[in-house]
């Protein structure tokens, strides 16, 4: 029987810190009739041939019951406390469990109120034409989340540590990263003010 991942983009958001500087979770901010989190799964659901993984941690319980009606596969990363890469590290062998023979991986957070279907289809299109084996978001004069790793990356990406993310790739690797603009992207939500700034 076919893997029904088989071929697919696989999109993991990354939801599991803990939002110290904001309080609580900001995965579950009202925002669009909906919460920051589920918004961006919402959208990551409209790419064509693509699946969604959503790393948990903190507050775990009641994100995971957020996403009850979602068609999401969630997985908890018990080591969130130790940074970034814990998650991606997670997100990733979770992607490969699923379907081995994934090509690609679409990393994003679920702060960037912003993403949108476009944007996660403009990376991969952009991949397509252009055979670079990165594919970032670009913003502010800089390049970030989300993020699309050709599997040529993903041992390097297992191998994280700590804090270090994406951007440890990206740099390494600048001469294989193609972007997409994503003008938004720079907004993301990481105090009180940040999310009365978005929802006034």
């Amino acid at each position: 029987m076919e893997n029904k991942f088989h071929n697919k983009t696989g999109i993991v958001i990354l939801a599991a810190g803990s939002s110290s500087r904001l309080g609580r979770p900001k995965q579950l901010l009202q925002y669009n009739q909906s919460t920051l989190l589920k918004n961006t799964i919402s959208e990551a659901l409209k790419v064509p041939d693509s699946f969604v993984i959503a790393v948990t941690g903190s507050n775990s319980k009641i994100i995971e019951k957020e996403l009850l009606s979602f068609d999401v596969t969630t997985c908890f990363n018990e080591d969130w406390e130790t940074g970034m890469a814990s998650s991606i590290v997670k997100g990733l062998n979770e992607l490969l469990h699923l379907n081995p023979n994934c090509e690609q991986c679409i990393f994003a957070v679920c702060d960037q109120p912003f993403v949108s279907s476009f944007i996660f289809e403009n990376l991969i299109n952009e991949y397509h034409k252009t055979g670079k084996g990165i594919t970032a978001s670009a913003y502010s004069e800089t390049v970030g989340t989300p993020v699309l790793f050709h599997k040529k990356y993903f041992k390097e990406l297992q191998d994280l540590k700590g804090q270090e993310g994406a951007k440890k790739l990206i740099k390494k690797y600048f001469e294989d990263t193609a972007s997409i603009p994503f003008e938004k992207g720079s907004i993301d939500i990481d105090t009180e003010e940040d999310y009365n700034k978005l929802i006034f």
